[in-house]
């Protein structure tokens, strides 16, 4: 965040534009010299405002409309949009493959962990929406717990790691885009930390979860080099009755070892396709 620049008589507009390309009403208050600026900040808004300096994107969020651009045809990054509505908000699922590179699609819809409740945002054809942090992850308040930092323009993103993205996804495949796009997205991961993608599946403490997990681990041991030991305790941790990998699904193969039914075109092509990627 632009950092305080003390009384607002010393304020700079341009520079603060140039630190926040997208902003809210609050962080702009603050850079004036403190919450008692609201007024002026809404004041100084305004005047920009009239001549399409900056864009009203949602409630008290604003971005800086870069020169040469119509205002009305401008679309800001959703990503840095959602970061000002949400500045301790961590991306989650789809929008965490994206930013570390690994999205398999490109998808309307942005998500990320809220700790307090707050409608979605539309920003051009992009929705964003704020999520409950999970519950497991709440109740041990590890909020951090498998997060990375990721770069965008001025902006430090909280985002869920491989690990956790790839737990997650598990447990909400609907909102990665389905189970074939988390496949071939998480295929194209880089080596995975396996003691902390233990720690995860321990907070989340769901048998079928270890039981997923699991599975795909192996399946990917050529391109993840799985560990066996890795192996072995999510097999101590699977369900002892049969699960499906998605949840309310229908259809699909017993995977005996792992107490998995999973979709048949995953058992019969899944694999290979995701190793060769």
């Amino acid at each position: 965040m632009p950092r305080s620049h003390g009384a607002s008589s010393q304020f700079d507009f341009e520079v603060f534009l140039e630190n926040a390309p997208v902003f809210s009403l609050a962080e702009l208050a603050l850079a004036r010299g403190g919450v008692d600026q609201r007024a002026a900040a809404r004041n100084q808004l305004k005047r920009h405002l009239k001549t399409g300096r900056v864009l009203a994107v949602a409630r008290e969020i604003y971005a800086r409309v870069p020169p040469g651009l119509d205002p009305e045809r401008f679309v800001p990054d959703p990503f840095l949009v959602a970061f000002a509505a949400c500045p301790r908000g961590v991306f989650a699922y789809h929008s965490a493959l994206e930013l570390l590179g690994a999205a398999h699609s490109v998808w309307s819809e942005h998500t990320l962990h809220a700790r307090q409740r707050r409608s979605p945002v539309r920003v051009g054809s992009f929705r964003i929406r704020f999520l409950p942090t999970p519950k497991a992850i709440e109740r041990r308040r590890a909020w951090n717990l498998g997060t990375r930092h990721v770069p965008r323009a001025t902006r430090q993103l909280v985002v869920t790691g491989p690990e956790r993205t790839l737990v997650e996804g598990l447990r909400r495949a609907e909102l990665v885009g389905g189970l074939d796009e988390l496949l071939d997205s998480v295929a194209g991961l880089p080596l995975l930390d396996f003691d902390l993608l233990e720690r995860l599946l321990a907070a989340y403490d769901e048998k079928s979860l270890w039981a997923a997990t699991g599975w795909l681990a192996e399946k990917l041991t050529g391109s993840w080099s799985t560990p066996t030991r890795f192996l072995d305790r999510c097999r101590r941790h699977r369900p002892r009755q049969n699960h499906y990998l998605v949840r309310d699904s229908r259809g699909g193969k017993l995977v005996q070892s792992w107490r998995l039914i999973v979709p048949e075109h995953l058992l019969e092509d899944g694999g290979e396709r995701a190793s060769n990627r």
